[in-house]
């Protein structure tokens, strides 16, 4: 089964439309009002005034007298449309901030024909379109500014509703819930038995913010419970784009890819598909170096765990058209979520955990994805330490966050930037051990011989000039001088 809008349920949905008052404010009828700019304006207006009223979704439909709701048919046709040479919907979206989901639906009635325009309601800042942002207040169409207590409310609203708790799809008869979760997995990841009826398998995802009850018997799917346990995410319009792509490449570009597979299930259900699939795209690492050994993969399981759990928890689910990456190349793996990190990108090792979605953090550290206590780069660097590959760079772009997983390199194949990085690194990861880097500890890091340590005295001396570590005690002698990360 699929979320996608059927036509036996549009036209139920259109008949419930029309039995509602004439003035309501996240739905508008019209005849054949084409005008590009009044839809912009009126996409931001309903997205608005859903979030405003807690709805999920809000329409504007034509071939409905706006009065008496009875259907008059329409000559309009966004498909055809097109405002210069730009086709309707896209010109839309382009001029729309944040981006939001919404799709025209073409039905026909007693012969007649109607477009109905499904808005998804807007989330984390109003809406707006070219700049501006529009409200309804009854049944006119006005700019929130003029209306400063709506503005208060409206931004009340997005404070105290995370993406979790928001509802992936509505109104769904029980049977059609367990068609499209993977509710055996559930209690599989918790370690609980499956309960005997439907009655108790739904009670158990609703304790768990996984559903909610709605009117009649019937239940809502909550992001939460649709990114974790959906069976195929695709099912849900709203998370399509979320699940997350593998992609290998030939050498160490995008120009030839050699294979591309984007997951189908939800995270918990189906991550330990998802890294088994990764690790078996993996080389092995032929090298051996001091703690490797023949046949190794090219990047330690755990630091790949690591990553991909946090690039999926972390992820801003509002950043539209985009999810959760891996690209793998000949000699490095690159792992990028949307949205910008609560912390900066020098402190993930030591910071607590923040999480823009913390329900969803929370449960995966209860079935044992990520740990609770930090944010699980303290794995990774010790990973990467331990196989002797170059130090992770964790870097962000305009709007995401990436984490790059480096193949195995000689220390004399490593620039000044990788080992001011690996350095600086080492020293965090000591710190948050409760203890210091030294001279010592650096040469083990980089395998440098001991009759070399000048080699770990320059890189140590290029990592003070970079600002990025300090002498704990500077009038003890160089060689037993030891080093903390520059924020300790």
């Amino acid at each position: 089964m699929t979320i996608d809008r059927t036509t036996e349920y549009l036209l139920g949905l259109l008949n419930e439309l029309r039995k509602l008052p004439q003035e309501t404010e996240w739905v508008e009828f019209k005849h054949n009002n084409d005008d590009p700019e009044q839809i912009g304006e009126y996409l931001s207006a309903l997205a608005n005034a859903a979030a405003l009223l807690g709805k999920v979704h809000a329409y504007l439909v034509w071939g409905v007298d706006d009065n008496t709701h009875e259907v008059v048919g329409t000559a309009f046709d966004p498909i055809s449309t097109k405002v210069g040479n730009e086709e309707l919907e896209s010109w839309l979206l382009r001029l729309l901030n944040p981006k939001i989901n919404f799709r025209f639906h073409h039905l026909q009635v007693d012969g007649k024909e109607l477009v109905l325009l499904e808005i998804c309601a807007a989330f984390r800042h109003p809406v707006r379109f070219k700049g501006t942002e529009y409200i309804r207040v009854g049944s006119y169409k006005k700019k929130l500014k003029d209306f400063p207590e709506k503005e208060r409310e409206l931004w009340r609203v997005f404070d105290r509703t995370p993406f979790e708790r928001e509802i992936a799809a509505e109104n769904l008869a029980a049977d059609e819930v367990l068609k499209l979760l993977d509710y055996p997995a559930y209690f599989d990841l918790l370690s609980l038995p499956l309960p005997e009826g439907r009655d108790g398998i739904l009670t158990a995802l609703a304790d768990d913010e996984m559903l909610a009850s709605g009117k009649g018997g019937k239940w809502h799917i909550t992001n939460l419970g649709a990114v974790l346990f959906a069976k195929r995410l695709a099912d849900f319009r709203p998370l399509r784009r979320k699940a997350v792509r593998v992609v290998l490449y030939k050498g160490g570009s995008r120009v030839e890819t050699i294979r591309e597979q984007e997951g189908a299930k939800g995270y918990a259900a189906g991550f330990e598909g998802l890294i088994g699939f990764v690790a078996n795209l993996l080389p092995s690492n032929e090298v051996i170096g001091q703690a490797l050994r023949k046949d190794v993969p090219m990047f330690p399981e755990l630091a790949i765990r690591e990553l991909v759990a946090n690039a999926v928890i972390h992820q801003d689910f509002h950043a539209s058209g985009t999810g959760p990456i891996v690209e793998i190349f000949s000699n490095r793996m690159e792992i990028t979520n949307p949205g910008l990190p609560l912390v900066k990108t020098d402190r993930f090792l030591d910071s607590p955990p923040k999480s823009r979605n913390e329900a969803l953090a929370s449960f995966m550290r209860r079935i044992g994805v990520c740990e609770e206590r930090g944010s699980g780069v303290d794995k990774v660097v010790f990973q990467t330490e331990l196989y002797q590959l170059p130090a992770p760079l964790f870097e962000t772009t305009d709007e995401h966050t990436r984490a790059v997983l480096f193949a195995h390199r000689e220390f004399r194949e490593m620039d000044k930037a990788d080992r001011i990085r690996a350095c600086y690194l080492h020293a965090c990861l000591r710190y948050v051990q409760r203890d210091f880097m030294t001279n010592t500890t650096l040469r083990e890091r980089f395998g440098i011989e001991e009759k070399n340590s000048s080699m770990a005295s320059r890189i140590i001396r290029d990592t003070i000039e970079s600002g990025l570590i300090r002498c704990h005690d500077e009038t003890v002698g160089s060689k037993a001088r030891k080093y903390l990360p520059w924020w300790a």
